[in-house]
């Protein structure tokens, strides 16, 4: 083939090199351009997530956070931190991004919708994981339900109750109770309550009351003691005994005192008056009864 036909081929009847190099390359090479620095952009983004997820996980150990709200918080943060620079990528080499998110915003919409329960009882578990209102071993009461946390979960709550039940309760209905926790203190108050007769000197019912209480080791002599009258009721002086222990030795001290409250009080003749009903018998005269017409 000469000179001529090479020529006729890639001018007329064949290729157009020289059109193609001018207008097609440039753009080809632009793209190659804009693809190249979105995979750098991304492998700097990655490296960027990579260090601020390791500064995360460390602030979280030194804030001494729980390990299920640190790893939630930390897939959170990951996903968004991701979700972000992948849109940001998107938006530099061109393409449309306002779908994608109102497509994920309407998909998000209807999972919230179906799982409206379940996401307030997860809600409710990294709120109690993150404020730890009580924490695994505590002694809590919420409403009529009391017992020890065995296991705090992102989506429900287990107790222990002194007969060995399990309780499940739900984050979300936990997260908006009354929380009594009893055991969250090293020490706590023993307060007991015992009724005299009017007819008792209660400098000698405070002696017996203080001897008791002296006979408990356990009690914590630090504290503030108070046998004091807490009120003079209908039918007993109403007496009050406060006394301080650790946590642990609470139901011990307290069954202990009750027991010899009731022995000593035996002993020593103080009355502990109780509820009485009297019940009068009417005899009726059956000759009157019969001559009434």
């Amino acid at each position: 083939m000469d000179a001529n036909a090479i020529e006729e081929l890639t001018s007329g009847g064949g290729w157009d090199w020289k059109s193609l190099v001018e207008g097609k390359l440039p753009a080809v090479a632009n793209v190659c351009i804009h693809i190249l620095v979105a995979l750098v952009a991304y492998w700097i983004g990655r490296r960027v997530i990579t260090w601020l997820l390791r500064f995360l996980r460390k602030s979280f150990e030194r804030g001494n956070m729980e390990e299920g709200v640190a790893a939630f918080l930390s897939s959170v943060i990951k996903f968004s931190l991701y979700f972000v620079l992948i849109l940001l990528i998107f938006q530099f080499l061109g393409l449309e991004t306002s779908s994608v998110v109102a497509l994920l915003g309407s998909a998000g919409l209807a999972v919230g919708l179906a799982l409206q329960g379940s996401l307030a009882n997860f809600a409710g578990g990294v709120l109690i994981l993150l404020t730890k209102p009580f924490l695994v071993g505590d002694y809590i009461m919420v409403g009529d339900k009391e017992g020890t946390v065995v296991s705090i979960d992102i989506i429900y709550t287990k107790l222990q109750m002194i007969d060995n039940k399990i309780v499940i309760m739900p984050n979300g209905s936990l997260a908006d109770s009354n929380i009594i926790n009893v055991t969250q203190q090293d020490k706590r108050r023993i307060d007991i309550g015992v009724g005299v007769s009017y007819a008792e000197n209660i400098k000698r019912v405070r002696d017996v009351l203080d001897g008791i209480i002296q006979e408990q080791d356990a009690v914590l002599r630090n504290e503030p003691i108070d046998i004091v009258v807490s009120e003079l009721g209908s039918s007993a002086v109403e007496m009050a005994v406060h006394v301080w222990v650790k946590k642990e030795d609470y139901w011990q001290v307290r069954w202990a005192m009750l027991e010899e409250i009731k022995e000593r009080f035996d002993e020593e003749g103080i009355e502990i008056p109780f509820d009485q009903l009297d019940v009068t018998l009417k005899r009726v005269d059956e000759s009157a009864k019969g001559g009434k017409k």
